[in-house]
């Protein structure tokens, strides 16, 4: 059992982080970090304990692309999330598989 009064404002920042995440698995995603490559956009596809697994689809560096990456979750500087009701992420490549409308 883990007592509440010994968790840092950091433990519960990155628990609720966690289960955001988790629950927009599926979803794609605008990440900016402060460390190279800087940016990714690109579908969650689940999370090891505090680590985001994210199938990238565009970042700052063409040949990083098409891969999965693990980002911990504590390197996040910006997020945003495509839940359907606020705007689109833009597919930034012409050979986009989805439609941008």
């Amino acid at each position: 059992m883990t007592n509440k009064v010994n968790k840092t404002v950091n433990d519960i920042k990155e628990e609720a982080l966690v289960l955001y995440f988790s629950k927009n698995i599926g979803r794609r995603v605008f990440i900016l970090t402060e460390a190279f490559p800087f940016m990714f956009i690109g579908k969650i596809k689940g999370l090891l304990g505090d680590i985001l697994i994210l199938d990238v689809q565009t970042t700052s560096v063409p040949a990083l692309e098409g891969k999965v990456w693990n980002v911990h979750i504590d390197s996040i500087d910006v997020f945003y999330i495509e839940t359907g009701i606020g705007a689109k992420i833009p597919h930034l490549k012409d050979n986009a598989e989805e439609d941008v409308t």
